[in-house]
């Protein structure tokens, strides 16, 4: 009998033991996959400022789920192929919003610049926020100069393992209607 409860105590504990190894692995498996869906989301915002500033509306359509919704001053456009004409029409002008360009050594040049990313990952949605701002140099000395600033407010999708925008809004400082209203998108 001695010897039974024994062994029936030593597999108890070995099970115990196995259990919470196995418990410890999940959560380095779900911590990893957090950081690399993570890594992945930090990815596509950067891709997304890249794409509009060099004017690639393929590249800035493909961060937009099928049936994403890009809600920016101009309004609200719905579907990756619509966004892809919108962004070929904005950008077949001389640049993207102010079309006038001030005569300089060379053609003037806007960068976009993204701060302050939190991000929350809930399977294969999340939501993103992040400060943005934008540089231009469409100066005679090509100066560079705040240009505007504002933060996104972002829903995401993995869509056939690829992170991709299901709503982007952008909010902008500079416009009443766009400004920042009520809180800390943060804490949403």
């Amino acid at each position: 009998m001695t010897k039974t409860v024994s062994m029936l105590t030593t597999g108890t504990l070995a099970l115990v033991a196995m259990l919470i190894i196995l418990a410890q692995v999940g959560h380095a498996v779900a911590a990893d996959n957090f950081a690399n869906d993570r890594a992945k989301i930090a990815q596509l915002e950067a891709r997304y400022l890249f794409a509009m500033d060099f004017r690639d509306a393929d590249a800035y359509a493909d961060t937009f789920a099928k049936n994403g919704v890009l809600n920016w001053a101009g309004g609200q456009i719905k579907g990756r192929e619509a966004i892809r004409k919108f962004m070929k029409e904005q950008h077949s002008s001389a640049g993207f919003g102010d079309t006038r360009q001030v005569k300089g050594a060379y053609p003037p040049a806007a960068r976009h610049f993204m701060t302050n990313l939190v991000i929350k990952i809930h399977g294969d949605h999340a939501t993103s926020v992040a400060y943005w701002f934008e540089l231009g140099d469409n100066n005679p000395g090509r100066k560079p100069e705040l240009g505007a600033y504002g933060h996104f407010e972002n829903t995401l999708i993995k869509e056939n393992g690829h992170w991709r925008y299901l709503t982007r809004t952008i909010f902008n400082e500079q416009i009443k209607e766009r400004a920042a209203k009520g809180g800390d998108p943060a804490a949403k």
